[in-house]
């Protein structure tokens, strides 16, 4: 469905789960976590049908970033982090959501991490899922080459540097294939509803001069870290940093080390039982 955020912006959103589930003489309410996908110029479907693990501890909130997917297209001049990281109390407002947890996967931490910044009392609690605060290209590229060899470092550095259609189709053939260490769904991307051009626009512009830890020492919220010892995109070492910058009273870190690009996608269980513990846990 599509929902109106503000004048003339309309996201989409799907929710899955009832917010409101019967206990004995008394409805408990679950917590709504709000997903926010990776990319950028993605769609939300990649969280599923994975993410329907969580439905019986929390209802989900899926939605496409605003211009992305489903979601009305928008012009460049909002194709920013502050609106998408702005987005998501408006979205919250527009679905009377109180206190979301908050996910970010990939580029869905870039924005995570600057609504953090920028609301950090909104989220009751906030998961950076395989995301990065800055672009240090020097480590993807290493972790590229440790992985792929000479050819898929040389593609990687040609897509971070000039982002265009011949660039990317070249870090498909020889980068996408390293983000993770098990086969996914190979029907998954046809699923998808890409804009390429927002990605090549976000890599060109903001991502290049991109630094979101100082913002981080805002955080007044529990704050899991997950990161894969094997992602090349997002490389741990970015995690750690991410770590370093959050208040230590808030921040949790969890290390995968057999998962690429989203340790829900290598290490499902493991990864999932750790989302379900963060979730369940009460804030002191």
């Amino acid at each position: 469905m599509l929902i109106t955020i503000a004048p003339d912006v309309r996201l989409f959103v799907d929710i899955e789960g009832p917010g409101f589930v019967p206990d004995g003489p008394a409805l408990r309410e679950k917590p709504t976590l709000v997903l926010l996908h990776g990319g950028p110029g993605y769609d939300h479907t990649g969280f599923k049908p994975a993410f329907s693990r969580l439905a019986d501890v929390a209802q989900i909130v899926y939605y496409d970033h605003r211009g992305h997917g489903r979601s009305d297209r928008r012009p460049r001049d909002e194709w920013t982090l502050d609106t998408w990281a702005d987005d998501v109390v408006r979205l919250c407002d527009a679905l009377g959501v109180d206190r979301p947890i908050v996910l970010g996967q990939s580029f869905g931490g870039f924005v995570a991490q600057r609504y953090l910044a920028r609301h950090p009392q909104h989220p009751a609690k906030v998961v950076l899922s395989s995301t990065s605060p800055h672009m240090r290209l020097e480590r993807k590229l290493a972790m590229f080459e440790r992985l792929g060899g000479a050819a898929a470092r040389a593609a990687a550095e040609r897509f971070w540097r000039a982002p265009d259609a011949a660039s990317w189709a070249e870090y498909g053939r020889l980068c996408l294939p390293l983000y993770n260490t098990r086969p996914g769904d190979p029907q998954a991307r046809s699923r998808i509803v890409f804009h390429e051009e927002i990605l090549f626009h976000f890599v060109a512009g903001e991502k290049q001069g991109m630094d979101l830890l100082p913002g981080l020492a805002r955080a007044q919220c529990p704050v899991l870290v997950m990161a894969g010892e094997r992602d090349p995109v997002c490389p741990i070492d970015d995690a750690r940093d991410i770590a370093a910058a959050l208040p230590p009273q808030w921040m949790q870190f969890a290390a995968c080390a057999a998962s690429g690009h989203g340790a829900w996608r290598d290490e499902p269980d493991a990864a999932f039982a750790r989302l379900r513990e963060f979730i369940g846990a009460a804030v002191e």
